[in-house]
């Protein structure tokens, strides 16, 4: 199975931004951490980030027939993109929402979701753990 793991805005600043919410590790941590995972479950992933919303609409949209499910942390897009939902709908392939931090404990603008109306499932609060949830479910529900 091959999975396309999206990242966010902002995501590439993981380390810096806000380490006492998303945690002291790096988004190169990250990268190694998906990448291990996968291949302990002899998945292929390839990881996609970007600040630009319009980039990631693009990276959804060449997804079509190339993968068989979508990890997706929009990050702060979560909130605001209707464009990111819309595409996701378009490719109709399975994803999963992960947030590495506690979103439903969060600020009241944040308690909306646009690509989680896609998603089958949405992950919150396990750190980088959440990645890996995302990728057994989306194994489970592509079996």
């Amino acid at each position: 199975m091959k999975f396309l793991v999206i990242n966010g805005p902002n995501i590439n600043m993981l380390g810096i931004r806000e380490p006492d919410i998303y945690g002291k590790q790096s988004y190169k941590d990250l990268i190694k951490f998906v990448k291990d995972s996968a291949k302990q479950r002899s998945l292929k992933v390839k990881l996609f980030q970007s600040n630009s919303e319009a980039a990631i609409v693009t990276e959804i949209q060449k997804a079509y027939r190339h993968f068989d499910g979508i990890i997706i942390n929009p990050a702060a897009y979560t909130h605001t993109s209707v464009a990111i939902l819309d595409a996701l709908k378009a490719v109709a392939i399975p994803a999963v929402e992960v947030h590495i931090s506690k979103v439903p404990e969060r600020e009241a603008f944040r308690q909306v979701s646009y690509a989680g109306m896609y998603c089958f499932k949405t992950i919150t609060g396990l750190g980088f753990k959440g990645y890996e949830e995302a990728m057994d479910a989306l194994v489970e529900k592509l079996k």
